[in-house]
């Protein structure tokens, strides 16, 4: 990961909403809809630290999971709408909310970890004649 430091530092959550780069704040942090970009266009930042993960996909699922549940649970209490119409309400909002919600999370999950210098867990092992 390079680390050269920046003119000013970008705030990671305006950057991932944005799909912006971590580093610079300009170039684009995504070369389709969730694919990454190999570098940043601006800067010249690496992509490889990239590791995202099932994270933004676990938040995504969470919050419209909460949302789409509480409201049809008001809506069956409330009015007792046919199933059919469940169906037309409830699937279309829940692929708008996971789709237009998953790559923000993305964007600032990505942000998060470049801003905080995450890495993969190792485990420190003694060195030395004493090792196992």
């Amino acid at each position: 990961m390079d680390n050269r430091p920046s003119s000013a530092p970008v705030s990671p959550f305006a950057a991932g909403l944005k799909g912006r780069c971590p580093r610079c704040g300009e170039g684009s942090l995504f070369k389709g809809f969730l694919d990454t970009a190999p570098a940043c266009t601006s800067c010249g930042l690496d992509y490889k630290f990239i590791d995202a993960g099932d994270g933004p996909a676990v938040f995504v699922i969470m919050i419209v999971g909460f949302i789409v549940v509480g409201l049809a649970l008001y809506v069956e209490v409330t009015w007792q709408p046919p199933l059919w119409l469940h169906a037309v309400l409830w699937l279309p909002l829940t692929l708008v909310l996971g789709l237009g919600l998953l790559r923000p999370f993305k964007g600032v999950l990505i942000a998060l970890q470049y801003s905080n210098k995450a890495e993969q867990g190792q485990l420190d092992r003694p060195s030395g004649p004493d090792a196992p």
